[in-house]
């Protein structure tokens, strides 16, 4: 009974075994927990109070072929700085935010226990990113899967071509939502709306808030339902030890 009592205080205080606004993925490279990181590289340094990496995470995020994942963004030739600045804020934010809870799923792949679906992104990000690599070159729509890998490094495959950035992804709302396999959901939702997340920023975390306001009215059925079940196995186990 007082163990029932105890799960209930704890889900009613937020406190459970795992908080979804401050915790890590389980993935390749990600720390079990979220903790300060004094010494953050460069542009995943706006984390550094509160990060899911660690400080030689942030340093090899912003190399080409490093061994976070010997991913090579020039497979169509050399990308430029303006259009690679987004794919490493884009990685401080995958390997170092602990605030992306809501939107972490379970998945079976060999390098990663968890992912992040449809995390909803400011429309400004989208747009910038889109804006600055309009005149890249890729071969592939979903980045994620379908290389060829026999290099040590992701190759375009041999059935596939170079094309336009804009040919690939036509618009913003393509490349963000399709380029990691539906990592990030494109929203109309501004920065200063606290409606969508930023892949990065200045000062302050802002995306604590927006986690909160997601887990706590995108999932109100979930926790009412977890509620009421341990409310009941408390009135069962207290009716068994009356009788």
């Amino acid at each position: 009974m007082w163990v029932i009592l105890a799960l209930l205080l704890a889900l009613s205080s937020g406190t459970l075994s795992q908080d979804k606004l401050n915790m890590c993925m389980d993935a390749k490279h990600h720390k079990v927990n979220p903790g300060p990181e004094g010494q953050l590289y460069q542009q995943c340094a706006p984390w550094k109070d509160n990060a899911c990496c660690t400080a030689n995470t942030s340093e090899e995020a912003h190399d080409d072929n490093s061994y976070l994942y010997n991913f090579n963004w020039n497979h169509c030739g050399i990308m430029s700085h303006q259009c690679k600045k987004h794919f490493i804020q884009d990685t401080c934010f995958y390997e170092c935010s602990p605030h992306l809870g809501p939107w972490i799923q379970k998945v079976d792949q060999s390098w990663r226990k968890e992912r992040i679906l449809d995390v909803p992104l400011c429309k400004e990000d989208c747009h910038e990113w889109w804006e600055d690599c309009k005149n890249e070159i890729t071969c592939k729509t979903d980045w994620h899967k379908g290389w060829d890998w026999s290099s040590g490094t992701n190759q375009c495959p041999k059935d596939s071509k170079c094309r336009k950035w804009t040919e690939v992804y036509p618009t913003p709302k393509s490349m963000c939502e399709q380029i990691w396999s539906n990592s990030y959901l494109y929203t109309s939702y501004t920065k200063t709306s606290g409606r969508c997340m930023q892949l990065w920023f200045t000062g302050e975390n802002p995306n604590k808030k927006v986690a909160t306001y997601y887990l706590n009215n995108a999932q109100p059925g979930k926790q009412s339902f977890a509620l009421t079940t341990l409310l009941l196995l408390a009135f069962a186990s207290f009716s068994v030890m009356m009788h």
